[in-house]
């Protein structure tokens, strides 16, 4: 048996850890959706994956950090070096250093055609540090990670569907990591007041929109995996305030409506 969310509600707290998770599973369902008609548009298409990193920074300077980085990236997109770039999809993550410092960076899926790797086109790893050095005005070289989405080892050449899903997952993961918010709680509440209404992800290019960010409900949360068909089973649980926790309800299961 396989158990599939299909009603709850949600608060869709920025950081509440099953809102967060669950968001994440929505904007990689609204990804792929979308992925047969790009794939289609552009047959020749090849994905990258790049990290951009800054130093780390007081928990208390956050904010200020995170918007001189969303004003780098608007820099970077108008570099002629990204202008191979068709799409994008960038997210922000912000994760706790040991000493209690703060450590924002940006996960970005790219789009790009064939001829990107091909002699002039092509950027180098090193060229990558320096654009961002260079764009978010940085007096030091920062760490970048760049690298082509391509399938693994024994999985069918050319096909490199399973490792978009990898790179979409890592693009699309949480903002904070769950145990972040719990090791130190004055550190997760300060964070919560840096971060009050910051975007944390956003698109362009052929990919503009396609996660369609804000657009939320409790059912584009709670339908967002598996293929969306329903054959009416139900396996009810329902929440018990005494106990804390959800229990069985059995009240609510249904058998699948069978058409003859």
């Amino acid at each position: 048996m396989r158990l599939r969310l299909r009603e709850a509600q949600f608060c869709r707290v920025r950081h509440c850890p099953v809102c967060q998770w669950r968001r994440s599973l929505m904007w990689q369902a609204r990804f792929f959706q979308a992925l047969p008609d790009l794939v289609e548009a552009h047959k020749e298409a090849r994905w990258l994956f790049l990290t951009l990193t800054v130093r780390n920074c007081p928990v208390e300077a956050l904010r200020p950090v995170l918007r001189d980085m969303n004003t780098a990236w608007g820099r970077l997109v108008k570099r002629p070096e990204f202008q191979q770039v068709q799409g994008w999809i960038r997210t922000t993550e912000v994760t706790r250093g040991r000493d209690g410092s703060a450590h924002p960076h940006f996960h970005a899926l790219l789009m790009v055609p064939p001829s990107y790797f091909q002699g002039k086109y092509y950027v180098k790893q090193a060229r990558w540090v320096e654009l961002w050095r260079d764009t978010a005005r940085l007096n030091y070289a920062p760490s970048v990670d760049v690298r082509t989405v391509k399938a693994r080892p024994g999985e069918a050449d050319g096909d490199v569907s399973q490792a978009l899903r990898r790179a979409a997952a890592e693009t699309l993961k949480y903002a904070v990591k769950p145990s972040d918010m719990t090791a130190d709680p004055a550190w997760f509440l300060e964070l919560t007041r840096q971060v009050h209404k910051l975007r944390f992800i956003a698109t362009g290019g052929l990919l503009k929109g396609v996660l369609r960010d804000g657009q939320e409900s409790d059912e584009d949360l709670a339908l967002t995996d598996g293929d969306g068909q329903d054959d009416g089973s139900r396996v009810g649980f329902n929440w018990r305030p005494a106990d804390r926790r959800y229990r069985r309800y059995r009240q609510a299961d249904a058998e699948p409506v069978t058409d003859y």
